[in-house]
């Protein structure tokens, strides 16, 4: 990976002063256009060894940029906000909006390539992470992101020889850390790990680009050419369709689904409710008050037909947690600055911290549900979306997350119903619209995509929970029942 990178590249400096202005020019009208279309973001991720010059690029791409439109961001240690969450939250967070560029300075690459080297991640680890990493990319990649990696080399000689003369002049000895110099000593073994994690990680669609970082006459002009092409490139085509990954939805032979299967009309008093309810809230408060919580956090998903409950079963559930303990997450039409992200940021940004409750009023589902539905996103789209959720909610249930997902299902007729009375009734108003009206008008297709969805995304790490909805009372005390076997049982295995 590393050869070309090692043969002392130099540009003459009478070179550089003479293509820098103009390449500046140019990477700022570029910059102008990207703003002006707004059809992408740009990510720029910055990796590669130590002394090679990576923060100087960051710099220079700062300085002969507009830096109003350029989101920078270095990664140092996690602190205790972002070691509470999954290990991608503090990236997912810091994503550019279509129209910026974002600058990575040390990304999603580096703990993986020195817990190898440091030995503290073994092969199988290793092979995750990278497999891992790969699903993310190609996410972005098809979320419309131009990614665009660099990887700083030196050699070996030339490493130490960077090194010490950092560390000799007093205005830079700074940045030479002793960090640093114990990696040196393990020069051979991060560039054997560094060379196998770039080989894997470098795709079509979000390629390795090796920089020898030697001459920074030679770097910059590298790096700000590359960039430029990118750029020009991108801008004078179509945004690219991303291919449908997953297979083609068809329905049942027999035409039953997993739906129709329900018997939704349970039997649950309200004397038996009342006693019920008592219970798993009391289960709920207490379980979420256990000190084996902190170790977790609990991420709560209510889906399900129009007026099946979905509001009255989280009512139900906050009730028994203490208000600092949650936050609920209404989930409408997405707002300007959520359509400028990939679909799943919105909810990237809710993931709580260890001990706490979030609670989905809808989710990251309505890729797969009304998207799909109405057409709302290209079929490539939520064929894809599947993996990516499974994808996402794996992450989540690694790092202890407690993923709990409800969808609420009524019949037809108990719908018309509920519709009909929130007309009638003052203070129910607001909770009727004409789009719930035109939904149900496509009751078999979302029949169709609510099966699909559960069929697909149904996992062992985050399975849903399906509940007969038709009595309001019966679904909400199954719906308390179900977050708390789920805490339970995972608080049990640790």
């Amino acid at each position: 990976m590393f050869e070309s990178a090692e043969l002392g590249h130099r540009i003459p400096r009478e070179v550089y002063r003479r293509r820098e202005p103009a390449l500046r020019a140019e990477l700022l009208e570029a910059q102008r256009e990207l703003k002006a279309q707004a059809r992408f973001p740009v990510l720029i991720v910055i990796g590669g060894v130590d002394g090679a010059g990576k923060g100087e690029t960051v710099n220079l791409l700062n300085a002969w940029m507009d830096p109003r439109h350029i989101r920078t961001h270095a990664f140092p240690a996690p602190s205790d906000e972002e070691r509470e969450r999954p290990r991608m939250w503090r990236y997912w967070r810091v994503l550019p909006p279509r129209g910026t560029l974002g600058i990575l300075f040390g990304a999603w690459h580096t703990d993986p390539i020195v817990e190898r080297a440091a030995r503290t991640l073994d092969g199988a680890g290793f092979e995750r992470r990278i497999e891992e990493v790969l699903r993310f990319e190609q996410m972005l990649v098809d979320e419309g992101v131009l990614l665009l990696k660099y990887w700083f080399h030196l050699s070996r000689r030339d490493q130490k020889a960077r090194l010490e003369a950092l560390s000799a002049n007093r205005l830079t000895r700074w940045r030479v850390t002793r960090e640093d110099w114990a990696r040196f000593e393990q020069y051979d073994r991060f560039r054997k790990v560094s060379g196998e994690f770039l080989r894997r990680t470098s795709t079509a669609g979000a390629p390795w680009q090796v920089v020898e970082g030697l001459d920074p006459a030679y770097r910059s002009l590298t790096v700000g050419e590359s960039l430029l092409a990118a750029l020009r490139d991108r801008l004078s085509r179509p945004d690219p369709v991303a291919p449908a990954r997953g297979p083609v939805p068809v329905r049942s032979i027999d035409r039953r689904n997993l739906l129709d299967a329900l018997r939704l009309r349970q039997p649950l008093g309200r004397e038996d409710y009342a006693v019920e309810l008592e219970r798993w809230q009391g289960r709920l408060a207490r379980l979420s008050r256990d000190a084996r919580l902190r170790r977790h956090a609990v991420v709560a998903v209510f889906e399900g037909h129009d007026a099946a409950g979905k509001g009255g079963a989280i009512r139900r559930a906050t009730a028994a947690l203490d208000a600092r303990q949650y936050a609920v997450v209404p989930v409408a039409a997405p707002t300007e600055e959520e359509r400028a992200q990939p679909y799943l940021w919105r909810f990237w940004r809710h993931v709580p911290r260890r001990g706490r409750f979030t609670l989905f009023d809808r989710s990251w589902y309505g890729r797969v549900l009304v998207e799909r539905v109405e057409g709302l996103c290209a079929e490539s789209d939520w064929r894809r979306a599947y993996s990516e959720i499974n994808d996402f909610e794996a992450e989540l249930a690694a790092h202890g997350v407690v993923v709990v997902k409800v969808w609420l299902a009524i019949g037809r007729d108990e719908q018309l119903v509920r519709f009909r009375e929130r007309e009638r009734v003052p203070f129910k108003n607001h909770k009727i619209t004409p789009e719930d009206w035109r939904n149900r008008r496509r009751w078999s297709a979302y029949a169709d995509a609510v099966c699909d969805m559960v069929d697909r995304t149904s996992t062992d790490l985050a399975p849903w929970t399906l509940v007969e909805a038709d009595n309001k009372l019966y679904a909400r005390v199954k719906v308390l029942r179900t977050l708390c076997e789920r805490i339970e049982s995972a608080i049990a295995a640790g």
